[in-house]
């Protein structure tokens, strides 16, 4: 099983300096892969609204100053921007990166971003959908024919296309636990993000229905190399349980699983947020875990 990190925006991502030192930790740690989250407008004291960096400019920006991780978005909310600049800026991010890009996608919950961008929120699912398939068209070759018909305007592509090219096949991910987004990810991804961000206690039932809906999805069988990947909260377990917890996941099919580090996301008693963590704290986090996991001495 693969071990990443999901990037702590909310908190230390207004510090370019912090950015910098955790990112760098987390690919001298072992770590396989980093996330980054997605949105692009919020309004205040709402999640949305929160500091978040714009995904492809932080991961082009990480790929110039990392060597092996793998660049990972947890999800770009496809639907809400137009479907050749995605692939555009995604096949940029995997040729700095050298082919380091796994691109997680979803629809999102946010009907004010959709607003904002110009596009339909309720047809989101199927203007996807169509997206994932010209994506793929728009890598394949500099010249293609392709339309998306769904949502506000049609993105009509006649003779033309990006350049250049990605490095490689750039494989998708889809995100979500809802009926059309366990098909959508058997049927036009590569893996699912199963958004489970607790921990093993805490999820396992859920995560085992899911699991089953998924394979139901697909036929009774997923795809050969079909990834899994799920969340673990470690700030909120004790460590002695750490390597146990990685090792279940990994027997109940998880081939991959994603630390969150950042609890200002949660409420604590009262209503109130917990206090976030430094960088340092976050990279002391990463530290114990990889010690407690056998990836550094």
């Amino acid at each position: 099983m693969r071990i990443g990190v999901i990037f702590p925006c909310n908190e230390i991502g207004g510090d370019t300096g912090a950015v910098r030192a955790y990112v760098q930790a987390a690919e001298d740690l072992g770590f396989d892969h980093l996330e980054v989250f997605d949105h692009v407008v919020g309004e205040p004291n709402n999640y949305a609204g929160r500091l978040w960096r714009e995904p492809f400019v932080l991961l082009g920006y990480l790929a110039a100053m990392t060597t092996t991780i793998e660049l990972a978005t947890g999800i770009i909310i496809l639907p809400q921007r137009q479907t050749a600049l995605v692939a555009k800026q995604a096949a940029d991010v995997d040729l700095w990166s050298d082919g380091r890009l796994r691109l997680g996608l979803g629809v999102g919950w946010n009907p004010f971003e959709y607003d904002a961008l110009g596009q339909e929120f309720h047809t989101r699912g199927r203007r996807m959908d169509e997206q994932i398939d010209a994506l793929r068209t728009l890598w394949s070759a500099s010249v293609v024919d392709l339309s998306v018909n769904v949502g506000t305007g049609t993105e009509q592509l006649t003779g033309g296309g990006i350049t250049p090219l990605p490095a490689g096949n750039i494989p998708i991910w889809i995100g979500g636990r809802s009926e059309a987004a366990l098909k959508r990810a058997v049927t036009k991804g590569q893996g699912w993000l199963s958004n489970f961000q607790d921990h093993l206690a805490n999820d396992r039932a859920e995560f085992l229905q899911s699991l089953a809906d998924l394979t139901a999805a697909a036929g009774g069988t997923l795809p050969p190399g079909f990834g899994i990947e799920t969340w673990t909260s470690p700030g909120r377990t004790d460590p002695d349980t750490w390597a146990d917890e990685a090792a279940e996941w990994e027997a109940l099919g998880a081939t991959h699983l994603s630390l969150r580090t950042d609890e200002s996301r949660n409420e604590v008693m009262g209503g109130i947020l917990a206090a976030p963590r430094t960088v340092d704290e976050h990279i002391d986090l990463l530290t114990s875990y990889a010690k407690a996991l056998g990836r550094t001495s």
